[in-house]
């Protein structure tokens, strides 16, 4: 059995993990030079919902991620407006963590190699060609899983958001994202909110040693640091353009809030610099990504597959998603809990086994069917679904699926007859 997973975020890593603990050779592609896409720049695990949903990964034998994650912590437990018991991983150091996870599993691990194309036969793919430099290459497989996101590329930032900011993904240096999802000629689905295509990335890294020590102190001792905003500085309307709408709320507007992921993480989509520097503690203030966040952010969910509930793309046989590929789910936990899925049944769909769809008396499972029946369905294209805020977890609570009992969430999952489910060949 042999699986192709193009992308390597969080979510490429999750399906690789699990198509390779079900016994699958597994190639994982990357464009770039580094794995976990918008990882490298996050850090926030657990908080609310995805509590919830880490521990039912867990109970499903595919938490490997977020057991490594916690073990990267530097702030457990913490508080920040809006959000309960979360954990800030370490950006610097997560991605070598993950990388050697999954070279000690036996993964190829193919960086700096991007998508030119891909080979259909009968309604399904047969190869992924590609490209290493001036090197042609070419991937065959039994089962594909599209994880290449829905940023990028420059043109879309240009067109849609307000320039390209030089983030992490890096367009300019590894090319812009390649949909194989499109490349297989199936129709994406594009979010909008009003006139507004896409949505901008939420957040900024500021350098720690660029702001005032006391800040830095607080940041440091507690994981989060809340500065009020005086009036005259405070930007009204940016929040609606987040992609984190979970974030969208008044305190984010009023202040400046701060998370500590190695570097500062500044919890807006961008705040002009000169701005900045007038608020009192950041005169010195300086962006390490986007480099340009006193302007703008990328932007993001231009492109999304139409999929059924076990992730496969509509039209192709032997396609999978997983992270935003699969829709309007916002987030590394979101990603993760999706990847794991795609590449389980990347690896059935091999078999010839029944897919395996996750029932919603599962958070992970009501949240993949409620998002699909949104967008396909009822054709709402301009909300953002996520365990941590917003509608979704509205509805988790509404449901009765968010919970921090772990023999509650142990007793779900065996309930559904899929405890480790995904460590078991």
């Amino acid at each position: 059995m042999k699986v192709i997973v193009i992308g390597g975020g969080w979510s490429g890593c999750a399906a690789a993990l699990i198509a390779r603990n079900q016994g699958a050779e597994v190639v994982l592609i990357e464009r770039t030079d580094m794995l976990l896409g918008t990882g490298l720049v996050g850090g926030i695990m657990r908080n609310n919902g995805r509590y919830t949903a880490a521990e039912e990964m867990i109970a499903m034998g595919g938490g490997e991620l977020f057991e490594l994650a916690d073990r990267n912590s530097l702030h457990r437990e913490i508080e920040f407006p809006g959000h309960r018991h979360s954990n800030l991983y370490s950006v610097a150091r997560m991605e070598p963590m993950v990388r050697s996870l999954l070279h000690v599993k036996g993964i190829s691990i193919q960086c700096q190699v991007r998508i030119t194309d891909v080979e259909m036969s009968g309604g399904a793919i047969q190869a992924v060609l590609a490209r290493q430099g001036d090197e042609p290459l070419r991937y065959e497989g039994e089962a594909f899983i599209d994880a290449t996101g829905t940023a990028g590329g420059p043109a879309n930032c240009n067109k849609y958001g307000n320039g390209c900011a030089m983030c992490v993904l890096r367009c300019h240096s590894f090319g812009g994202r390649v949909s194989v999802t499109a490349k297989a000629g199936v129709k994406e689905m594009i979010g909008r909110k009003g006139d507004q295509i896409g949505a901008m990335s939420g957040s900024c890294k500021l350098l720690k040693e660029s702001l005032d020590p006391q800040i830095v102190a607080a940041l440091d001792q507690k994981g989060v640091a809340v500065v009020p905003l005086p009036p005259s500085k405070v930007l009204k309307g940016k929040l609606a353009l987040k992609c984190c709408q979970q974030y969208a709320i008044p305190e984010f507007e009023e202040n400046i809030v701060l998370l500590d992921t190695g570097h500062a993480k500044l919890m807006t989509p961008f705040f002009p610099l000169e701005l900045l520097r007038a608020v009192p503690g950041f005169e010195n203030a300086r962006y390490e990504d986007p480099y340009a966040g006193g302007l703008g952010n990328s932007i993001r969910y231009v492109g999304m597959a139409p999929r059924d509930d076990a992730l496969r793309v509509e039209g192709v046989a032997n396609l999978f998603c997983g992270g935003e590929k699969a829709g309007l789910l916002v987030g590394h936990t979101e990603a993760i809990c999706t990847g794991a899925l795609a590449g389980y049944n990347a690896v059935k769909s091999i078999r010839h086994e029944k897919l395996l769809v996750l029932p919603d008396t599962l958070a992970i499972g009501d949240a993949i069917q409620f998002v699909r029946k949104q967008m396909r369905e009822e054709g709402i294209l301009s909300l953002k679904y996520t365990f941590s805020g917003s509608v979704y977890f509205e509805r988790m609570k509404a449901q009765g699926l968010y919970t921090l009992d772990r023999k509650q969430i142990e007793q779900r999952v065996g309930s559904a007859g899929l405890s480790g489910v995904f460590a078991v060949r």
